[in-house]
C-alpha cells in the first residue's frame, strides 16, 4: 500500500510541477528521451558513477529520475537516503541487501528488468560484481546518502 501511495505522490508531483513549465513554453505533448537523448556525465559526489538526470535533481526540492552507471566490481556500503525511492535495473544485475553491516549472503540478484522499492532511512548495501549496471531512480529532494559508517562516504 505505502509503494503505490509513492508512486502516486510522485505522479501527481510530476505532474503539478511539469505543468506549469509545459504551460510557459506551450508545449502540446509530454516529455520523450530516446537513450541517445541522454546526457551521460561523471557522478560529482561519486568517483567512477557515471549519472544522466531526465527530469528533476536530487539536490533540489522535488521529484526526480535519472540514471546512474555502476563499473563492474563496484560495492556500495550501508547507507540509507531521507527520501522514499524506487528503483528499475535498466541493464546489468543489481545486488541489493538490507541491513547495517555489508554481508554478500544477504544480497538479492536484480537482473534487468527488475524494480524495487527502497523505504526512507533504510540503511541498504549494493554490489554490482557481474557486470556494469545501469539503474533508474526515482525519488523527492533533496535527497542524499548517510553511511551506517561515515568513513564509507565518498571523499570530495
Amino acid at each position: 500500500m505505502k509503494t503505490t501511495a509513492l508512486i502516486i505522490n510522485l505522479c501527481a508531483m510530476y505532474l503539478a510541477t511539469s505543468g506549469a513549465v509545459f504551460a510557459e513554453s506551450e508545449q502540446t505533448s509530454g516529455m520523450m528521451m530516446t537513450l541517445e537523448d541522454l546526457k551521460w556525465k561523471d557522478n560529482p559526489r561519486v568517483t567512477g558513477l557515471g549519472v544522466a538526470h531526465i527530469i528533476g535533481h536530487g539536490k533540489k526540492p522535488g521529484p526526480f529520475v535519472y540514471r546512474v552507471r555502476f563499473p563492474k566490481g563496484r560495492i556500495v556500503q550501508p547507507h540509507s537516503h531521507p527520501d522514499d525511492r524506487t528503483y528499475t535495473v535498466i541493464s546489468g544485475t543489481w545486488y541489493i541487501g538490507w541491513g547495517e553491516k555489508y554481508d554478500p549472503e544477504k544480497m538479492t540478484a536484480l537482473p534487468a528488468g527488475s524494480f524495487y522499492t527502497e523505504p526512507a532511512g533504510v540503511p541498504h548495501f549494493i554490489a554490482t560484481p557481474d557486470s556494469e549496471t545501469v539503474v533508474q531512480i526515482t525519488g523527492t529532494g533533496p535527497t542524499a546518502a548517510q553511511f551506517v559508517d561515515p568513513s564509507h562516504a565518498p571523499k570530495k
